[in-house]
């Protein structure tokens, strides 16, 4: 896991960046983004940072505002002036209290095979509950 200032690549504070960025280290963004990030890594959204993509990264560490989806290979992390519009699917998920989000959230564990499948098998029955029971 990567340190808050461990970062290959910076986008700093007041700089605005439009396009595609595929990196093979870490990312820290503290100013605007929008476009298409992929990394194998690391990538820190700081509190100055604001950024409009849908996010695949090893880890997220978002601190600023994200409008957009995060498909994390490990872990997610909102802390506490996090700001998210979209959803999360990662094996693992930390919110701090203050953490502002509206979406979906799948939380795998790990597991690769479909998260609904696991839960469904769980509870020992089909999708469809016996609306008898119900009423």
């Amino acid at each position: 896991m990567a340190k808050y200032n461990e970062s290959n690549s910076i986008i700093g504070e007041g700089s605005v960046f439009e396009g595609k960025f595929y990196i093979s280290g870490s990312l820290r963004i503290d100013g605007k983004f929008e476009g298409e990030i992929k990394t194998d890594e690391t990538l820190f959204v700081g509190e100055t940072g604001k950024v409009k993509t849908d996010i695949q990264a090893k880890e997220v560490i978002l601190s600023g505002t994200l409008i957009g989806d995060i498909q994390a290979d490990h872990e997610v992390r909102l802390t506490e002036t996090g700001r998210m519009l979209g959803n999360i699917v990662s094996p693992s998920l930390q919110l701090a209290k203050g953490v502002v989000i509206k979406g979906s959230i799948n939380i795998t564990g790990g597991q690769k095979k479909d998260s609904e499948k696991i839960i469904e098998e769980s509870f020992g029955g089909t999708k469809e509950i016996d609306k008898k029971t119900v009423a």
